[in-house]
């Protein structure tokens, strides 16, 4: 079966269950403008978010907030603390709970991201994994910018391809 016989297949597919987990030790509910847009894009394409929240810049505060956030989500996503700061953690936090990485996420990512920011793009360590139990977790950059063209640029033209692939039993 090629792609677009598997597009086309997952189309039927139900909608994820969504985290969206704002790293940072500087915003607040109110002022998140990044969660928030990314709470708008899930829900635009027909998907729903079973937790949004502001999680503190501490790599053992995301490990476990997204562990927690797994139970009952299908996607766990970051967003903010994928750059090269010592306060960057988020994809440190995210890495030990992933058992196959999904590399071609963060490549597409910095190669779309170079019309916009340069070659800058290197900074970003943006990433994409599956869990051991078939979770996918998403590390993003805080920019609205990054947020939109990670999201609707890319994870929603895949999202029930991938879900599918990950609901089949074996």
């Amino acid at each position: 079966m090629g792609a677009h016989e598997h597009r086309e297949a997952a189309a039927a597919e139900t909608s994820a269950r969504c985290a969206i987990l704002t790293v940072t030790d500087t915003r607040t509910r109110e002022t998140d403008t990044s969660g928030r847009l990314a709470l708008e894009i899930f829900r635009k394409f027909g998907h729903q978010v079973v937790r949004h929240e502001i999680v503190a810049n501490s790599k053992r505060k995301v490990a476990a907030t997204a562990v927690t956030a797994l139970r009952d989500a299908d996607l766990v996503v970051t967003i903010g603390g994928t750059g090269v700061s010592r306060r960057d953690i988020s994809v440190d936090a995210l890495r030990p709970l992933v058992k196959k990485e999904l590399p071609g996420f963060g490549e597409l990512f910095r190669a779309f991201s170079m019309k916009d920011i340069g070659t800058a793009t290197i900074l970003s360590r943006a990433f994409m994994g599956i869990t051991q139990t078939g979770k996918i977790v998403l590390a993003l950059p805080g920019s609205e910018a990054a947020v939109r063209l990670a999201l609707e640029g890319i994870l929603m033209n895949e999202l029930k391809h991938l879900l599918r692939e990950l609901r089949k039993t074996p």
